[in-house]
């Protein structure tokens, strides 16, 4: 699973954030933490901004990542704005606020919609078609 973290504060925010998480060893247990170039939305323009990147694997821990982001934010000056997007899911956290953290953790937890082709070809192969 891939999932882009961006937060408000510019880019020294998020590498303070991407150093947070490298040295948690639950939050980092399962996933590869990475500074990449965000892609940008259909119709955006311009420059890309930096996220945070992870790529999971089954050993990951969403309530740990949650944990992690909570606790990081606790010791910044300013709590800005930490948005968590795993494919179309977008996940804003504003406060941190226990109800905030356990939307992102549902959100997380929940297995990903298949992609569309995927699917096509999914009922495809049932029906027959295909064969």
């Amino acid at each position: 699973m891939r999932i882009d973290v961006a937060v408000s504060g510019g880019e020294a925010e998020l590498r303070s954030l991407h150093d947070w998480l490298r040295r948690d060893p639950g939050a980092r247990r399962g996933a590869r933490v990475e500074l990449v170039q965000a892609e940008p939305s259909p119709g955006q323009m311009g420059v890309l901004t930096d996220v945070l990147q992870l790529i999971t694997d089954n050993a990951w821990s969403a309530a740990s990542f949650a944990l992690a982001l909570s606790t990081w934010r606790q010791t910044r000056p300013r709590g800005g704005r930490i948005t968590v997007r795993r494919g179309d899911l977008t996940v804003d956290l504003d406060g941190g606020g226990d109800e905030e953290l356990r939307r992102l953790i549902e959100a997380l937890e929940h297995p990903a919609a298949p992609e569309p082709e995927r699917e096509r070809e999914r009922e495809r192969q049932g029906s027959g078609e295909g064969r």
